[in-house]
């Protein structure tokens, strides 16, 4: 297998803290020297900055990259909508150099499915676990990784199959969203395709799924950046520095971006 190194991108482009550690995603993780780890889709990569640059290591294409850290969309162009001279513009500042990944739906409904009542170390954990325990070994430079396991390895499992995961009530969530996926009952590749809305309400009838782990499927799963998630820290600052009658939908069709700035920010003034 063969490895290659390229300049992917600006640093100014896509801020690796920020994109991987705004809560989208569970699955990269920084060493001592802040050069991410990760697996995505399968595909084994290194990132790291060097100046104003990001540079990569893998074995997938570059067009792969490009289409997950969804680099061909003109991010600082979209965000001068959120310019309000106040508080969304405080959190667009402080954030920009987020970009929402494109990630696997499936990984996407399993990983918001363990992250209810969650905090992000605790999903990473349980994550880990997952794939560590049903997914594919990957090799890459000299480390062992582990492939997201796809539906079909979790069905005929019991929850109790799923104890050293050490995720409680989740177990009986991820095994039924598992079948729905692997028998067809639940086609996410057509959700993408779908409105928003419809997308949502179709997930929301699987069982242990609300409308926040819906909102965040569809945002970052199904590509959906209409999507508005509301979790603890967003519905403080929605109460704290936005209006009593501000509707998510007044962002438009990028509100799922204005919600990941939103949300970094907040978390950043707590720590």
């Amino acid at each position: 297998m063969s490895f290659e190194t390229w300049n992917l991108c600006s640093a100014e482009k896509l801020d690796l803290v920020k994109t991987f550690e705004c809560g989208q995603c569970f699955r990269w993780n920084a060493d001592e020297n802040g050069v991410y780890y990760g697996v995505a889709c399968g595909k084994c990569a290194k990132l790291w900055r060097e100046g104003g640059d990001i540079f990569i290591c893998s074995d997938a294409p570059a067009q792969f990259w490009n289409d997950y850290f969804d680099l061909e969309r003109d991010y600082a162009y979209i965000s001068r909508d959120f310019y309000d001279g106040g508080y969304l513009q405080q959190c667009t500042e402080y954030g920009m150099g987020i970009r929402i990944l494109r990630q696997e739906p499936w990984e996407a409904l399993c990983s918001f499915i363990i992250s209810q009542c969650n905090n992000i170390k605790r999903i990473k954990g349980i994550v880990e676990r997952l794939c560590e325990s049903f997914g594919e070994a990957l090799e890459f430079e000299g480390r062992r990784f582990y492939s997201f396991p796809a539906p079909e390895r979790l069905l005929g499992l019991r929850a109790e199959e799923l104890s050293m995961l050490r995720c409680g009530y989740r177990a009986e969530y991820i095994l039924t969203a598992a079948q729905a996926v692997a028998t067809g009952k639940l086609e996410l590749e057509s959700l993408v395709s779908a409105d928003w809305v419809s997308a949502k309400k179709t997930l929301m009838e699987l069982k242990g799924i609300g409308e926040k782990v819906a909102n965040c499927v569809v945002l970052f799963g199904l590509y959906h950046m209409e999507a508005f998630p509301i979790d603890v820290w967003i519905k403080r600052a929605l109460k704290e520095h936005f209006s009593a009658d501000f509707r998510p939908e007044s962002l438009g069709k990028y509100a799922g971006l204005a919600q990941q700035y939103i949300f970094y920010y907040a978390r950043s003034q707590e720590t």
